[in-house]
């Protein structure tokens, strides 16, 4: 626990004094390490995060898991409405009076890729060059929402050391006792005397599941005589997740530049909406899937979600001349997308009795689709077209729903190991099951 604890204290720290010191950045190697920085914080957080969660609660980690990825997604939403007022509406792409036609329609391209929808086509003649402070002051005031954000984050590291102090966790502070139990210490004073059979009664230093070592599940003796499913079923499931959140971060990125294409050729301000669109279901999603997964089975969530994805994208392409299934097509995809990762993960654990290893594979396997599949789809989008866009779209969808199909094989074969003592199984298998159901 110490060790996750600290390192979500230095992670979210260093988000905060990142975005104090990129409205300093004047070079661009610079301002990409500390990007590259940034990065690796809000990796360490999000595996750290998931795995510490599904470590303590277990059964229950599907609720707790889908409630911290509705706060991902309701974060996503609400940053940029506080960046939005600090943002020039002046034109800033760089350019030049003297420029060839092809150069200007390729870096009008680019802007509609990075999806600033305020461009309007101006005359280039009235632009001004790369490195020239704008005009009237234009732009200088979003060091404003960096810094803004900055602050709003600085109470989380605040809140884990708080939390180290009150675990006694901290150097400075004696070791004391800790405010909480484990669970095997509780055991102890809450069960009946029973004889004494070592091996039935928990090792005195066994630690809780969420106070074992952050890296034990990495360790070379713990992976010692696993089955081949076992390695299977991280695989297929890292499978999943690269494909589903690797759709999500490609159809964010390209849904706008695919809209003002032909044959749709929506205006750039409409077009505008729907990455807005995107994320605001998907955070609805997760804010549903709270109870929703108290009822039904991770699993069950899953092959819903992976088959709404592609039912979606079929939809988007039969009826790819119309702007009215776009919308409803956007939204559609982001409630099917938005819980994917929390049951993939939840679902994944189970298989695998809650011993915290699949979460680093799987987030992995979910960053690193997103960072491949954004990469692809945008070659393949400017070499064959919009049309490609949904093609892509249809294609990696089918690839998801092969992988879980296989991964619910994997888990079918997987020998199953009791996770508790058979003295506990039984006190936890009511509760278990209500929440399964």
């Amino acid at each position: 626990l110490a060790q996750s604890l600290w390192a979500l204290f230095t992670s979210s720290l260093a988000i905060s004094l990142v975005f104090a010191v990129i409205p300093f950045c004047r070079d661009v190697k610079v301002l990409a390490s500390v990007m590259a920085l940034a990065g690796l914080a809000m990796g360490c957080i999000d595996t750290v995060a998931n795995m510490q969660l599904v470590r303590m609660y277990q059964k229950d980690s599907a609720v707790f898991l889908q409630v911290l990825h509705f706060f991902v997604g309701f974060g996503a939403l609400l940053s940029p409405l506080i960046a939005d007022p600090f943002l020039s509406e002046a034109n800033c792409l760089p350019a030049n009076s003297t420029a060839n036609a092809t150069s200007r329609n390729h870096l009008f391209h680019v802007s509609r890729v990075l999806g600033q929808h305020h461009v309007e086509a101006k005359p280039w003649s009235n632009q001004t060059f790369p490195g020239l402070p704008p005009k009237d002051g234009a732009g200088t005031r979003v060091s404003y929402a960096f810094w803004i954000m900055a602050l709003i984050n600085l109470p989380v590291p605040m809140a884990v050391l708080m939390l180290l102090s009150k675990e006694r966790l901290l150097t400075c502070c004696p070791q004391r006792r800790p405010l909480l139990l484990s669970a095997d210490e509780l055991a102890l004073e809450t069960q009946p005397p029973e004889k004494e059979d070592p091996s039935s009664l928990p090792p005195k230093f066994q630690s809780h599941p969420g106070h074992e070592d952050l890296f034990s599940c990495c360790q070379r003796k713990n992976l010692r005589g696993a089955p081949y499913s076992f390695f299977a079923i991280h695989i297929t499931a890292a499978l999943v997740l690269f494909m589903t959140d690797g759709l999500t971060g490609a159809y964010s990125a390209f849904v706008y530049s695919y809209a003002v294409e032909k044959p749709l050729s929506v205006g750039h301000k409409v077009a505008g909406y729907l990455p807005s669109l995107f994320w605001g279901f998907i955070t609805l999603g997760r804010l549903l899937s709270i109870p929703i997964s108290s009822r039904m089975k991770p699993a069950t969530m899953v092959f819903i979600n992976v088959v709404g994805v592609v039912v979606t994208f079929l939809v988007l392409l039969i009826f790819s001349y119309n702007v009215v299934f776009l919308f409803v097509g956007t939204a559609s995809l982001g409630l099917f997308l938005s819980s994917t990762f929390p049951s993939m993960l939840a679902y994944t654990e189970d298989s695998l009795r809650y011993k915290g290893c699949a979460t680093t594979v799987l987030v992995t396997g979910a960053g690193v689709g997103e960072m491949v599949l954004q990469m692809l789809v945008g070659s393949i989008f400017q070499a064959q077209g919009s049309y490609s866009f949904l093609v892509c779209g249809v294609i990696f969808g089918c690839l998801a729903f092969t992988f879980y199909i296989l991964l619910l094989f994997f888990h079918r074969i997987h020998p199953g190991l009791p996770s508790v003592p058979t003295q506990d199984r039984s006190i936890g298998m009511e509760n278990a099951e209500s929440y399964q159901r």
